[in-house]
């Protein structure tokens, strides 16, 4: 079963995926495999907003006889993923404890 990613989960998702290092928009569906269904038409409009909110920056780089717009997570940004951490953890606790108590009483 594949469930639903909203717009706040999908920046989550791709900010916590650029933290790491810079990556190009092709580089980030890639990474993205196997973990959720992550198309380009999905993935510009949010990297758009990302940047329009300052969360994310831009530069064009060649490698590899290629010219590529990376993305990089700013100070904003940072600090942005923190608090999506944070909303995760505590929806996931009370997500669990739904499952939990369902388990419980069968």
């Amino acid at each position: 079963m594949n469930f639903k990613v909203d717009s706040s989960l999908l920046e989550a998702i791709v900010l916590s995926a650029i933290s790491e290092k810079d990556m190009y928009g092709y580089r980030i569906t890639q990474e993205m495999q196997g973990v959720i269904d992550l198309s380009d038409s999905t993935l510009y409009p949010v990297l758009r907003r990302l940047r329009s909110h300052d969360l994310l920056e831009s530069y064009r780089s060649e490698r590899h006889g290629k010219i590529r717009c990376y993305y990089k997570i700013t100070e904003k940004g940072k600090t942005q993923l923190a608090l999506y951490r944070k909303e995760w953890l505590l929806y996931t606790a009370k997500i669990d404890m739904v499952f939990d108590k369902s388990l419980l009483a069968r």
